[in-house]
């Protein structure tokens, strides 16, 4: 079942939330880890985690006494995919103030 991309933005407005996809971008990390670089309490960490696991950004595997986490790409690629469209119009407003920066030559 994929998340909508407004259900994925909504749990990504969360600074926090953020910050541990970023953590977690170069490889799996246990929940300790995320707690020391973050600088938040274990349950505050948790309890995004559990945010971000039911938006389906990230899973955990049990590895002896602790969880690993690691982000699932699939939902960020629905989102990239939908603002696609949104960055179309983005790359063509840039290309028109390039074409009248250019027609205006340097002052």
């Amino acid at each position: 079942m994929s998340t909508p991309a407004s259900d994925v933005i909504a749990v990504l407005a969360e600074p926090s939330r953020r910050r541990i996809l970023d953590l977690l971008k170069d490889g799996e990390r246990p929940v300790g880890e995320l707690v020391d670089e973050l600088g938040l309490t274990q349950p505050a960490v948790s309890k995004h985690l559990r945010t971000l696991r039911d938006a389906g950004l990230v899973e955990a595997r049990v590895d002896a006494q602790r969880r690993l986490y690691r982000i699932r790409p699939e939902p960020l690629a629905e989102l990239d995919a939908w603002l696609a469209s949104y960055r179309r119009l983005w790359s063509a407003s840039l290309d028109r103030l390039d074409r009248h920066l250019e027609e205006e030559g340097p002052s």
